[in-house]
């Protein structure tokens, strides 16, 4: 391996001080946000909020500090059905009481998962990964749809936040702490041949973490009553509802809706379905599946699904070329070259390389179509109304085209032959996979 060499250190200092480019960058990013130094203004003239076809939904809502995002998005799907459903102007249901049962079944998947490893090389990879990764907030569009097969949901005021569901960061390291000591104890148990007291080892770590969760998140409701005033301003009162019969009665099945993915890798010839090992909250719930399609392919569905006025959820990577502050993701309205950088990268090559991966759900809304083409997308965010237009963010098309990874579909939507290939035996990834990644 080279070492740096300080003559070499030299001469590049001496060249960098000759540039007066260089002096007058080093000054403007000594006082200014990088992003604010290197913006291009005339991006601008593309990044209004007119849309062609513009879905009216209801306002944003907050996941504040805390990486609910997924079910925040996949709630706000169903809570445009119960919006018409209730004739109502607003509806919200209880992030809260997901996300409880989303971390108490996820413990026990780990848990579970676990028992595959008792044996195993400590320096063994999955298991250093599963223990890396612990237990997170994070999650995708199958492992909500598990959850509301299982619990259901409840409004908002059924459960509504805490303070440690809005800010989750200390409640998930206190989480994968006793997760990863639960490890070593039963290893150590398997180890010594006493695999027998695993299963009461088990019990009693899965009963403190649930205690803490009760805790942390509130004592989840099995009835509610849901009281609200219509549109027409009658005084409305649903007494004793049953959580799962609740969701049943929107009428939606979410196990309609599929993952359709476009990531371009070798490895994953498009029209064919995947799942990814050891990725899920629920033990026998809905099965991790993602039909890799191509990204015109996925456009196409996405638009269909928004002309037949039903919203979209969906995945991303919002690392990229975003103003928080305008509620807008374009890739035009940034110029890295301006700091000598070359900033551009394939879709292929940020998967293959650990650049790009889904880190974020929110739901698609609107788009605005030239000649049947779009050139821009409405999205509802879940970080509050104070940025964007009142939380509503825009994604420009070229950023669309590199940094969506996935949309959740209506089957019926597909062709046969797509939705064949869906429902054939998935190859399996690795854990570590780009599309294992939780939003």
């Amino acid at each position: 391996m080279k070492k740096i060499n300080k003559n070499e250190l030299k001469i590049l200092k001496e060249e960098y001080l000759q540039n007066d480019l260089h002096k007058g960058l080093r000054s403007a990013l000594s006082k200014t946000n990088l992003h604010d130094v290197i913006y291009l203004s005339e991006a601008e003239k593309n990044q209004n909020f007119h849309f062609s076809l513009n879905l009216d939904t209801l306002p944003v809502n907050n996941q504040k500090r805390s990486g609910r995002c997924w079910i925040f998005a996949g709630l706000n799907v169903l809570r445009e059905v119960a919006a018409k459903k209730y004739h109502v102007a607003n509806i919200e249901f209880s992030q809260t009481y997901l996300a409880f049962y989303d971390k108490l079944e996820k413990t026990n998947y780990f848990i579970e998962a676990m028992d595959d490893f008792l044996g195993v090389d400590n320096d063994d990879r999955k298991l250093k990964h599963l223990l890396k990764m612990g237990i997170q907030d994070g999650g995708q569009w199958d492992m909500f749809v598990s959850l509301i097969n299982k619990y259901g949901i409840v409004i908002k005021e059924a459960m509504p936040e805490t303070f440690q569901s809005s800010n989750t960061m200390l409640t998930n390291q206190i989480i994968n702490f006793q997760l990863r000591k639960y490890v070593s104890e039963a290893r150590e148990l398997f180890e010594k041949k006493e695999s027998a007291k695993i299963k009461t080892l088990k019990a009693d770590y899965f009963k403190k973490l649930y205690q803490l969760l009760v805790s942390a998140y509130g004592v989840p409701p099995t009835s509610f009553d849901y009281e609200y005033v219509d549109k027409d301003k009658n005084y409305q009162l649903l007494t004793n509802l049953d959580p799962i019969k609740f969701y049943q009665d929107l009428k939606i099945d979410l196990n309609d809706y599929i993952s359709v993915i476009n990531a371009p890798t070798k490895d994953k010839p498009y029209f064919k379905n995947y799942t990814v090992e050891y990725l899920g909250n629920v033990v026998s719930g809905k099965e991790i599946n993602h039909l890799n399609l191509p990204m015109e392919r996925l456009i196409e569905l996405t638009i269909k699904q928004l002309k037949d006025k039903e919203v979209v959820w969906f995945g991303s990577d919002v690392f990229f070329y975003g103003d928080r502050e305008k509620g807008i993701w374009d890739d035009k309205q940034l110029d890295y070259s301006l700091l000598g950088i070359d900033y551009n990268m394939s879709k292929e090559n940020r998967l293959n390389y650990v650049q790009g991966a889904m880190n974020h759900a929110m739901i698609i809304t609107g788009v605005n179509l030239k000649d049947e083409q779009p050139n821009k997308w409405k999205i509802a965010n879940s970080w509050g109304d104070d940025k964007g237009s009142k939380g509503y963010y825009l994604i420009s098309q070229s950023w669309f085209l590199e940094h969506v990874y996935q949309v959740i579909i209506n089957k019926k939507h597909l062709t046969e032959s797509e939705l064949k290939a869906y429902n054939s035996k998935p190859t399996v990834l690795k854990p570590w996979d780009p599309m294992g990644s939780l939003a």
